[in-house]
């Protein structure tokens, strides 16, 4: 495997293993009724970040696909997959 292929292949695994995780969380989250008001204002961030890092693994999924196949588009992919990366960073950067 070639090198960046190997790198896509730990940030398309790394998304994808937040972008599950978040989801349990947030299917737990479902099945406590009782303390919903204590979770109220965590689930419009939870829903974002779930989305972000869903995303993310949908492009970097197409990247490293790109990538092994030796597509034309594959560097389109691995700008897209930047592009997202930046975005997560930008989010979630600490103010």
């Amino acid at each position: 495997m070639r090198p960046l292929a190997a790198l896509i292949a730990i940030v398309f695994g790394s998304a994808v293993s937040l972008a599950m995780g978040l989801a349990m969380t947030w299917a737990v989250l479902l099945f406590l009724p009782d303390e919903a008001a204590i979770f109220a204002g965590e689930k419009a961030p939870l829903l974002q970040a779930i989305a972000i890092f869903t995303i993310t693994s949908v492009v970097a999924g197409a990247s490293l696909y790109g990538e092994l196949r030796e597509r034309s588009w594959r560097r389109i992919a691995h700008a897209s997959m930047l592009a997202v990366l930046g975005l997560a960073v930008w989010v979630y950067w600490p103010r």
